[in-house]
């Protein structure tokens, strides 16, 4: 016996066709697109962790972070380190957060104190020298700007640590546990090529940051978890 189609389904399909065949395929996120979602991801990692609550609640404090997802250490009898971050900085008046910054850290002197090989790391900035140090484009830790290792520990929580001197303070963690870092001698590097791919132009920090030049709705989610941050939230 021949089957007869019912006269509605070749319809169906080609409005399916039509339908679906115009959505275009999701756009692959660009490197430095990916580097500002896995900084708001690395965020979360330490502010939601018991023994980096000093960090969380003093957020509210910070002039600017660095965030760097993957902060890696390496090497055999020569040792080096380094990883790719975003700077933002805090109006003081507003509390509003800047559009990201990308930059590099790394040097052969830093340390992470366990010895890890990966870790998550964020440089709270905590004075206006040490926010103006972001707008070079190179510049070393302990010349430029003083920094030392943040108060980490449950215990922490509601103490005055002893370096409140320094303008940076740095916190990371390694598989899960709180590393410490020694920054001494670090060098930052603004990343132009990523600054240009994620704007669209050519920019520098004072562009971002001071004359807000340009913008990114893709900053969006992380500007705005730090500020629900720096408020409490």
């Amino acid at each position: 016996m021949k089957r007869t189609i019912p006269r509605w389904i070749p319809a169906v399909l080609a409005a399916a066709v039509v339908v679906f065949g115009a959505v275009p395929a999701a756009k692959a996120l660009s490197a430095p697109e990916a580097l500002v979602e896995r900084a708001r991801v690395t965020l979360d990692s330490l502010t939601s962790d018991p023994n980096f609550s000093w960090l969380k609640n003093y957020l509210r404090y910070a002039r600017g972070v660095l965030i760097i997802p993957q902060f890696l250490k390496g090497g055999f009898i020569i040792g080096g380190s380094g990883g790719s971050g975003v700077f933002l900085a805090r109006e003081p008046q507003t509390g509003a957060w800047s559009e990201p910054v990308f930059y590099t850290m790394g040097g052969g002197s830093i340390g992470l104190q366990i010895g890890a090989s990966a870790a998550e790391v964020i440089l709270m900035v905590r004075t206006d020298r040490g926010v103006e140090a972001f707008y070079s484009s190179t510049f070393k830790l302990g010349a430029d700007a003083s920094a030392a290792v943040g108060p980490v520990g449950m215990s922490m929580e509601g103490s005055t640590p002893h370096n409140l001197s320094a303008d940076i303070l740095s916190f990371a963690k390694a598989k899960g546990l709180y590393a410490g870092m020694s920054l001494e001698g670090a060098v930052l590097k603004v990343r132009n090529d990523w600054n240009l791919e994620y704007y669209g132009k050519a920019v520098g920090p004072m562009d971002i940051i001071i004359r807000k030049a340009v913008s990114n709705p893709r900053s969006a989610p992380l500007q705005q978890r730090l500020e629900a941050i720096a408020s409490g939230r």
